[in-house]
């Protein structure tokens, strides 16, 4: 077991059943980086050989919740992925009930590369994040295969604004946006949780390349603007201001196809700053686990509140 997590044996006794004859599982070790579930690298030996694989267990009560339907997405999306040149895990097995685990899990291959969320080379990294997710939104899907609708993540009444903020008519100028209905789109396949943190580098300066893209329990079907606004807030809390308003303008030149340059773009990019209000704190934990301790809370509550004025100043 690892220090600090519960007993997790029939979790383990269902893997072990999944190998091959007289392979078993030797190191075991706890992934950082994650806010919604719980990731262990499992590191196989035996006849075939030695690997290792993913285990993704949900334990906190919200997702244990929902855990069916994220994990049964998860698997049925990796297995979509699989005859497309999308960079995904290959899907082992699925217990999305938990019954024969201790958690809801899925097991999966280790895709090879790391997270990397340092300032040096963002804009390279971005370059790459850009034409990988116009390649995502390329996806083609039919009938059985097609993910979900869309979901909000945020609504007016739902938004938390700084408790200390000196702009509070921003804050209200951006929910009344958001009270509006949604502009007409061209659905596409999203990923819907496409940032910096589920995505895989491999290499080193210019021969940097994408080797993975984890996280699939959120796929959609909606545009391919809120996947662009999700990956934008993101880089602007992450590297600052600029980054997130130049994500766009990547994904147009990688060839990706936009809802447009004004208020209907504006809706999206607004729709999920929004979600991260007050203090971005889901993707803050997991990204100081990283490294990341510049990121304090005063620093991102900035950067969120500078982000949605420059959206306003180009899109309004």
């Amino acid at each position: 077991m690892i220090s600090g997590e519960e007993d997790w044996s029939a979790t383990r006794s269902w893997v072990e059943k999944r190998l091959p004859a007289g392979d078993r599982i030797g190191a075991v070790a706890r992934l950082r980086g994650g806010w919604t579930s719980q990731m262990r690298r499992l590191d196989i030996s035996g006849p075939c050989g030695s690997r290792s694989l993913v285990l993704r267990s949900f334990v906190k009560p919200f997702y244990l919740r929902h855990a069916e339907g994220l994990l049964t997405r998860e698997a049925g999306v990796l297995d979509l992925l699989a005859t497309t040149d999308v960079p995904a895990a290959t899907l082992v097995d699925l217990d999305a009930t938990a019954e024969h685990c201790d958690h809801p899990s899925l097991l999966m291959s280790l895709l090879p590369g790391t997270v990397r969320l340092t300032d040096d080379g963002a804009g390279l990294r971005a370059a790459l994040l850009a034409g990988q997710l116009v390649r995502i939104h390329g996806v083609r899907v039919m009938g059985e295969t097609r993910p979900r609708d869309y979901q909000a993540w945020t609504a007016p009444e739902r938004v938390t604004p700084p408790g200390a903020s000196g702009r509070p008519g921003l804050w209200q100028r951006a929910v009344d946006i958001i009270r509006q209905d949604p502009p007409p789109f061209e659905p596409r396949f999203l990923h819907r949780d496409f940032h910096p943190g589920n995505v895989l580098f491999a290499g080193e300066g210019e021969e940097i390349r994408i080797s993975g893209v984890v996280d699939w329990v959120e796929t959609s079907w909606g545009p391919a603007d809120l996947d662009v606004a999700h990956c934008s807030t993101a880089l602007a809390l992450l590297h600052g201001v600029p980054a997130g308003m130049d994500f766009a303008d990547r994904y147009v030149a990688a060839g990706g196809t936009l809802t447009g340059e004004g208020p209907a773009h504006l809706y999206w990019r607004l729709l999920d700053a929004l979600a991260f209000a007050p203090d971005a704190e889901k993707v803050a934990v997991p990204w100081r686990e990283l490294g990341r301790a510049d990121l304090t809370t005063t620093v991102l509550t900035g950067r969120l509140e500078d982000y949605l004025q420059a959206l306003f100043d180009r899109y309004a």
